[in-house]
């Protein structure tokens, strides 16, 4: 549905860990039309990428949303989470 913002979730989180090639990014479709984007890193890339306090965390979901706005996607969550 969003290949660009999948896309560009999955490039901006990849270039924040070790091995890349683990990072997942999946699309699904919520509650009155909101796109929702989780993305899976392994349990020992997570402190990478949710960073100090959280702070890393905010940055991704604060850049993924100004995408989508440019992008026309007027509602964007994101999840972290690990495997």
């Amino acid at each position: 549905m969003h290949e660009q913002l999948v896309t560009f979730t999955e490039n901006l989180v990849k270039s924040l860990v070790s091995d890349p090639e683990l990072v997942k990014v999946q699309e699904f479709l919520g509650d009155e039309g909101i796109i929702q984007l989780e993305i899976m890193v392994p349990d020992t890339e997570m402190g990478s990428v949710i960073g100090k306090g959280g702070k890393m965390a905010k940055a991704i979901r604060v850049l993924v949303q100004a995408a989508a706005y440019n992008m026309g996607i007027k509602r964007v969550t994101v999840n972290i989470d690990s495997f």
